[in-house]
Protein backbone atom coordinates (compact mmCIF):
# COMPACT_ATOMS: atom_id res chain seq x y z
CA UNK A 1 0.00 0.00 0.00
CA UNK A 2 1.35 3.42 -0.97
CA UNK A 3 0.72 6.49 1.18
CA UNK A 4 1.13 10.21 0.62
CA UNK A 5 0.70 12.70 3.45
CA UNK A 6 0.15 16.45 3.31
CA UNK A 7 0.12 18.66 6.40
CA UNK A 8 -1.52 21.95 7.35
CA UNK A 9 -2.89 23.60 10.47
CA UNK A 10 -5.87 25.61 11.69
CA UNK A 11 -6.87 27.53 14.81
CA UNK A 12 -10.26 27.39 16.49
CA UNK A 13 -12.07 28.20 19.70
CA UNK A 14 -14.73 25.97 21.29
CA UNK A 15 -16.13 24.69 24.55
CA UNK A 16 -17.42 21.29 25.62
CA UNK A 17 -20.46 20.10 27.52
CA UNK A 18 -20.15 17.43 30.19
CA UNK A 19 -18.27 16.79 33.40
CA UNK A 20 -15.76 14.65 31.50
CA UNK A 21 -14.23 17.82 30.09
CA UNK A 22 -13.56 19.66 33.38
CA UNK A 23 -12.14 23.13 32.68
CA UNK A 24 -12.50 22.59 28.90
CA UNK A 25 -16.22 23.24 29.42
CA UNK A 26 -15.19 26.90 29.30
CA UNK A 27 -14.33 28.55 26.00
CA UNK A 28 -10.75 27.74 25.01
CA UNK A 29 -8.60 27.72 21.89
CA UNK A 30 -6.75 25.05 19.99
CA UNK A 31 -4.24 25.03 17.17
CA UNK A 32 -4.35 21.73 15.33
CA UNK A 33 -1.68 20.34 13.03
CA UNK A 34 -3.53 18.19 10.49
CA UNK A 35 -2.04 15.28 8.55
CA UNK A 36 -4.04 14.01 5.59
CA UNK A 37 -2.84 10.55 4.52
CA UNK A 38 -4.10 9.18 1.20
CA UNK A 39 -3.56 5.52 0.29
CA UNK A 40 -3.80 3.28 -2.74
CA UNK A 41 -2.54 -0.21 -3.58
CA UNK A 42 -0.91 0.81 -6.88
CA UNK A 43 0.52 4.05 -8.21
CA UNK A 44 -1.50 6.00 -10.77
CA UNK A 45 -0.39 6.30 -14.44
CA UNK A 46 1.85 9.26 -13.44
CA UNK A 47 3.64 7.13 -10.82
CA UNK A 48 2.16 8.88 -7.78
CA UNK A 49 -0.49 8.24 -5.15
CA UNK A 50 -2.14 11.59 -5.82
CA UNK A 51 -1.17 15.10 -6.92
CA UNK A 52 0.33 16.57 -3.73
CA UNK A 53 -0.50 20.13 -4.79
CA UNK A 54 -4.16 19.28 -5.28
CA UNK A 55 -4.28 17.37 -1.99
CA UNK A 56 -2.71 20.31 -0.15
CA UNK A 57 -5.13 22.80 -1.72
CA UNK A 58 -8.09 20.58 -0.91
CA UNK A 59 -7.06 20.25 2.74
CA UNK A 60 -6.54 24.02 3.00
CA UNK A 61 -10.00 24.64 1.53
CA UNK A 62 -11.62 22.37 4.11
CA UNK A 63 -9.70 23.84 7.04
CA UNK A 64 -10.48 27.40 5.93
CA UNK A 65 -14.16 26.71 6.69
CA UNK A 66 -13.32 26.71 10.42
CA UNK A 67 -10.02 28.55 10.72
CA UNK A 68 -10.14 31.39 13.30
CA UNK A 69 -13.74 30.54 14.19
CA UNK A 70 -15.54 29.70 17.39
CA UNK A 71 -16.97 26.27 16.56
CA UNK A 72 -19.70 26.85 19.16
CA UNK A 73 -21.16 29.32 16.64
CA UNK A 74 -21.10 26.95 13.64
CA UNK A 75 -24.69 25.84 12.96
CA UNK A 76 -23.77 22.36 11.73
CA UNK A 77 -22.08 21.63 15.07
CA UNK A 78 -24.99 22.71 17.27
CA UNK A 79 -25.46 20.24 20.11
CA UNK A 80 -22.14 18.46 19.41
CA UNK A 81 -18.88 18.42 21.31
CA UNK A 82 -16.32 19.35 18.68
CA UNK A 83 -13.66 17.05 20.11
CA UNK A 84 -10.48 16.29 18.25
CA UNK A 85 -11.90 12.90 17.28
CA UNK A 86 -15.12 14.48 15.99
CA UNK A 87 -13.21 17.05 13.92
CA UNK A 88 -10.96 14.35 12.41
CA UNK A 89 -14.06 12.59 11.05
CA UNK A 90 -15.61 15.85 9.87
CA UNK A 91 -12.45 16.63 7.87
CA UNK A 92 -12.36 13.06 6.52
CA UNK A 93 -15.95 13.35 5.31
CA UNK A 94 -15.36 16.69 3.58
CA UNK A 95 -12.21 15.46 1.84
CA UNK A 96 -13.99 12.26 0.73
CA UNK A 97 -16.72 14.33 -0.95
CA UNK A 98 -14.12 16.42 -2.76
CA UNK A 99 -12.30 13.30 -3.96
CA UNK A 100 -15.59 11.93 -5.29
CA UNK A 101 -16.25 15.26 -7.04
CA UNK A 102 -12.88 15.00 -8.81
CA UNK A 103 -11.08 17.85 -7.02
CA UNK A 104 -7.94 15.73 -6.61
CA UNK A 105 -7.87 14.83 -10.30
CA UNK A 106 -9.15 11.94 -12.39
CA UNK A 107 -6.69 9.38 -11.05
CA UNK A 108 -7.75 10.01 -7.44
CA UNK A 109 -10.58 7.58 -8.11
CA UNK A 110 -7.96 4.88 -7.45
CA UNK A 111 -7.50 5.98 -3.83
CA UNK A 112 -8.60 3.21 -1.50
CA UNK A 113 -8.25 4.68 2.00
CA UNK A 114 -7.63 7.86 3.91
CA UNK A 115 -6.52 8.84 7.41
CA UNK A 116 -6.89 12.25 9.03
CA UNK A 117 -4.76 12.95 12.11
CA UNK A 118 -5.29 16.04 14.28
CA UNK A 119 -2.42 16.82 16.61
CA UNK A 120 -3.40 18.92 19.62
CA UNK A 121 0.18 19.01 20.87
CA UNK A 122 3.39 17.06 20.70
CA UNK A 123 1.94 14.55 23.19
CA UNK A 124 -1.74 14.22 22.18
CA UNK A 125 -3.54 13.51 18.93
CA UNK A 126 -6.55 11.74 17.49
CA UNK A 127 -7.32 10.27 14.07
CA UNK A 128 -10.11 9.00 11.89
CA UNK A 129 -9.47 6.58 9.04
CA UNK A 130 -11.46 4.49 6.68
CA UNK A 131 -11.89 3.16 3.17
CA UNK A 132 -12.88 5.36 0.26
CA UNK A 133 -15.68 4.35 -2.08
Amino acid sequence: MYTVCVRDHFMIAHSFRGETFGPAQRLHGATYVVDLELRRPDLDPDGVVVDIGKASACLREVLDEWNYRNLDDVAEFTGRNTTTEFLAQAIFNRIAVRIEEGQLGPHAAGLSAMRVVLRESHVAWAAYEGPLP
